[in-house]
């Protein structure tokens, strides 16, 4: 028996129409405004900047930190008049996330509502892809 040949073949599509691609990181409303009041009194950052570090039970956690400037590598958010920037090692594990911000009596917290995540520990600090 011979093997089957699968081919394929190129061919050049003009006028073809481009679609927007889809931010990696979206924000509510909630966490842009947030972001805002964070920044207001630090002319100093531009922005705020995601990252993932391997810690905690479950593999990884995020980190949040004001940023000076953008990194060569960064993946720069702009929403509503907010930058936020994405670490390089950050960027496909967050791709496709929801920032949001939510304040109770007891706490206020960044949440990041990620559908690529496959288990995260029970106090929900740290996750896995």
């Amino acid at each position: 028996m011979s093997a089957s040949m699968v081919r394929a073949t190129v061919r050049a599509v003009s006028k073809r129409k481009i679609l927007p691609t889809r931010a990696a990181l979206t924000l509510t409303p909630a966490a842009v405004n947030k972001i805002r009041f964070l920044l207001r009194d630090k002319p100093e950052y531009i922005g705020l900047k995601v990252g993932v570090r391997t810690r905690g039970c479950n593999g990884l956690t995020y980190t949040l930190d004001y940023t000076k400037e953008k990194d060569k590598f960064d993946e720069e958010v702009l929403q509503d008049g907010v930058r936020v920037f994405i670490e390089k090692k950050a960027q496909l594990t967050l791709l496709g996330t929801e920032m949001d911000f939510v304040e109770s009596k007891l706490s206020s917290e960044f949440i990041f509502n990620n559908p690529n995540i496959k288990g995260t520990c029970g106090c929900g600090e740290s996750f896995n892809i």
